[in-house]
């Protein structure tokens, strides 16, 4: 039975599945649809991570990892400015120690 997909996947998924004997068809993206493809790609696998137990959440969080590093490689962003703009970020809002749940402004 056919199943649709339609979504980004690693470079030896087609592989993987072939050697399975399933017959399937993938395309190669253009930049500007690679590009949206990687940030439909983080919303799923966000959404994996938040739904993840706590055994599998290290998996899920490297998979995302995975797709944050092909989004920083396809636009060219460094590491360094990321570090630099969490930096700014936490000397200007701090990060998440205090773990501060904000309930309701008036």
């Amino acid at each position: 039975m056919r199943q649709e997909h339609n979504k980004l996947v690693r470079d030896r998924i087609p592989e993987i599945i072939g050697k399975s004997g399933i017959e399937y068809q993938v395309v190669t993206l253009s930049e500007i649809e690679y590009r949206q493809a990687l940030r439909q790609k983080l919303i799923e696998e966000s959404q994996e991570a938040a739904a993840a137990n706590n055994h599998d959440l290290v998996v899920e969080i490297a998979d995302l990892l995975e797709v944050v590093d092909a989004l920083l490689k396809s636009y060219g962003i460094s590491y360094n400015q990321v570090r630099l703009e969490q930096d700014k970020k936490r000397a200007s809002k701090g990060d998440f120690d205090n773990k501060t749940m904000l309930l309701w402004t008036e």
